[in-house]
């Protein structure tokens, strides 16, 4: 048996993850560079003006990634199964001649849009808090002008800078809230999300592309995993449910946290004809 090529994607994530992470701190530099103490409506829409032309120029940036790199891992997906199931000698041979089917250009347009689609939700969740955190601290800002006016005060109590200094923070660190109710700083969730979808788009162009050259199973990669992983490494899988054998559908196991869970390294080498049962 031939194994796929494990994919590596560590630079090109690492690069996009970069970019978020980048653009968060420019995004804080703005909002600390704010007088908290004499804010004005001005000043707030103009630091405001300056996060949107941040995030804008992120979210082009991230869909430039999304479209230039996904299609790269659904191609070494076919270009794996082309390789393991023997129609060329080499990798680099089966990737020459790696083309998408019907089902694979769907698939990849698919992943596309879904990876977009996560990525733009994340900077559409900053710019709203962060919109929602100018616009208390401007308030909080004028109502202790307002007190000064009365009082005779001359700063802003300490307490209260403090405060609207940290939700203007927290508004950039939480980038995200999944389903879980679980908070995402930017660059973390992006970094799991790009990973995943990476994968995912290679292993559902893997399968697609088995089961195009009537390769109906397929063997999960070995990497000496420490999770719960570890106890399907080497296990031969059905790709589709129908296949004769006592053997699990790799789709029943896809999205577990066992194995194939986001981040997940393994991959699946496409066989046409299945070991005894293990």
């Amino acid at each position: 048996m031939r194994e796929v090529p494990r994919p590596d994607y560590e630079y090109q994530i690492e690069r996009i993850v970069s970019e978020y992470t980048r653009a968060m701190y420019r995004i804080s530099a703005e909002l600390q560079r704010l007088d908290l103490t004499d804010m004005s409506r001005a000043n707030a829409a103009a630091a405001l003006a300056e996060v949107v032309r941040i995030l804008t120029e992120l979210n082009e940036t991230s869909s430039e990634w999304v479209t230039r790199n996904l299609p790269i891992a659904a191609t070494d997906g076919v270009a794996g199964t082309i390789y393991a199931l023997g129609v060329a000698d080499t990798f680099e041979e089966a990737r020459k001649i790696a083309k998408f089917n019907r089902i694979n250009k769907a698939m990849v347009d698919a992943v596309i849009a879904d990876t977009q689609s996560d990525l733009l939700a994340v900077t559409a969740n900053v710019e709203r808090k962060v919109r929602a955190a100018v616009r208390q601290a401007t308030a909080e800002s004028m109502r202790a002008n307002m007190a000064r006016g009365v009082n005779g005060r001359r700063t802003v109590n300490r307490d209260i800078l403090d405060g609207v200094r940290k939700k203007l923070g927290d508004s950039v660190n939480t980038g995200i809230i999944d389903a879980a109710g679980r908070k995402w700083k930017p660059e973390v969730y992006v970094d799991m999300v790009t990973r995943t979808k990476t994968m995912e788009a290679h292993m559902e162009a893997t399968i697609n592309e088995a089961v195009a050259r009537d390769a109906l199973y397929g063997v999960i990669s070995r990497h000496g995993a420490k999770d719960n992983c570890r106890l399907y490494e080497g296990k031969t899988v059905k790709l589709v449910p129908n296949a004769p054998g006592p053997y699990p559908y790799l789709g029943n196991l896809r999205g577990g946290r066992d194995v194939f869970h986001p981040n997940c390294r393994h991959v699946v080498s496409p066989i046409r004809k299945p070991p005894d049962a293990n």
